[in-house]
């Protein structure tokens, strides 16, 4: 029976049931639980259908969010999913790992008002998963095949939204990337607690299916050049997302206890599909994690589950500044992770960090107020492994065309409004460009680049007829 709406006044908040601490600590499964229907109806029906949508206007995808609550709350599953799928490649992903406390649910109007903000991650998880259930996912098919061809270097969430996108304009697409399975960090950085792997490979399938080509331990620039791959494709998307990892400024940073978050986490997740690691894990071992971000967040909780004695979090900053989720620290403090707010490494020696205890001085350039270190407040945490998660810059892209232009940080220079390079027909998008950033912002920037490119290649196709004709 649909629900009314504006419901919050009479009903509380409540997300899917989470599995116990003690429980999911040991296992690599998902911590949520799914909504029945009649609870994602009830949830979605506390939406108070605002006459500015601000959920809607801090969703970088632009969601729909209001319609597809409401649209939920009626019993109209079908369209509601449909309308949320029109504007996100992969709802069901961003449903389970977008940080939605700092986004669309951070921006609720009923949150503001103290009444507990709409579920709307939750219920977005609901429709999508209900609809492949339900066979509601339909396969790709382009109303017409277009001649000309499509290059993109990286299979993660901007590559594979760019060829999405795409594809349903009938072009033809080749996906490159150096892994062995398609996914970048939602399949190997992204620990299963957040996304299972399935999740992937469905839509992985999906896109197979719908005449994608995936070519797979293809290392643009090392296995096969860039300016090969221009001259197969009439147009280039380099989506390579950013996989240099920050480094440690004190001393022992680069000792044999030390590694880096992403080769630990990228470790994990090939244990969890089935692969032989050879590498050690954290089991049995006093893990110290640094920094204070989402990665972060998931090395501490990999760790816990992979059976450490204990699991310490250096921050430098306090929590309230801490750039990670809120509900992803509380749910690694739930699991027993420990945390040193205020606490920057001196130094990394064996079996221990001795770490400064820190305060915040005036603001930076960012406008943060930057950590200094407290003389004579120094302390130990025992560590036999040290993981290093201080975010992420871009490799050498000077490998794929010494021509490229890049920012000053880096990472590819590209038009602002077409996400064009300074190469003709080559574009670039997701975090490559951005630095490193969100899933949800790769996906609205590779859905935006294939926009433009569809109008390129267009434009090359007129071209083409018009010198025929002649």
């Amino acid at each position: 029976m649909p629900s009314r709406m504006l419901q919050f006044v009479e009903t509380d908040r409540q997300m899917p049931d989470k599995r116990k601490a003690t429980d999911r600590a040991e296992d690599f499964l998902e911590i949520y639980g799914d909504y029945i229907d009649s609870k994602a109806k009830e949830q979605a029906a506390r939406c108070s259908q605002c006459g500015v949508p601000f959920c809607q206007n801090h969703c970088p995808l632009q969601n729909n969010i209001p319609d597809w609550l409401k649209l939920t709350a009626e019993g109209r599953i079908e369209e509601a999913y449909h309308l949320s799928a029109s504007t996100n490649s992969m709802p069901e992903i961003c449903g389970r790992i977008c940080p939605q406390d700092r986004l669309c649910e951070g921006s609720c109007v009923i949150e503001q008002s103290g009444h507990g903000t709409v579920t709307i991650g939750s219920v977005e998880r609901f429709l999508t998963d209900t609809a492949w259930e339900q066979g509601w996912v339909a396969p790709i098919r382009p109303r017409k095949e277009r001649p000309l061809s499509v290059g993109i270097i990286g299979a993660g969430p901007a590559g594979l939204a760019a060829a999405e996108a795409l594809r349903e304009r009938g072009w033809q697409v080749t996906v490159y990337d150096r892994h062995d399975r398609v996914g970048g960090l939602l399949i190997y950085g992204i620990p299963n607690f957040k996304l299972d792997k399935s999740i992937i490979e469905r839509r992985t399938e999906r896109l197979k299916d719908g005449g994608i080509e995936f070519v797979l331990n293809c290392d643009v620039g090392v296995d096969i050049s860039f300016e090969k791959l221009r001259e197969k494709h009439q147009a280039v998307l380099i989506a390579t997302g950013v996989y240099q990892a920050r480094d440690l400024s004190c001393d022992g940073a680069d000792g044999e206890s030390v590694t880096a978050a992403l080769p630990f986490l990228i470790e994990s997740n090939r244990r969890g599909l089935g692969d032989k690691v050879a590498a050690e894990t954290a089991s049995g071992k006093d893990v110290v994690v640094i920094g204070g971000g989402d990665t972060a967040m998931d090395c501490v909780r990999t760790a816990i589950r992979q059976g450490a004695k204990s699991v310490t979090c250096l921050y430098r900053r306090d929590e309230t500044n801490m750039p990670g989720s809120a509900r992803e620290t509380e749910n690694a403090k739930e699991e027993g992770v420990h945390f040193e707010w205020l606490a920057g490494p001196q130094s990394i020696q064996a079996g221990k960090v001795t770490a400064d205890r820190m305060r915040l001085g005036p603001k930076d350039k960012t406008g943060r107020q930057s950590p200094e270190p407290v003389d004579g407040a120094e302390f130990d945490v025992k560590a036999d492994l040290v993981i290093k998660a201080l975010g992420f810059t871009p490799e050498d892209l000077k490998v794929l065309s010494p021509d490229l232009a890049l920012s000053r940080w880096s990472t590819v220079k590209v038009n602002p409004i077409t996400f064009e390079t300074n190469l003709p027909g080559v574009y670039a998008a997701g975090d490559i460009v951005r630095g490193a950033s969100l899933v949800v912002w790769a996906i609205r920037e590779g859905r935006d680049a294939a926009d433009h490119m569809h109008k390129y290649l267009n434009s090359l196709m007129q071209t083409e007829q018009l010198e025929a004709a002649e």
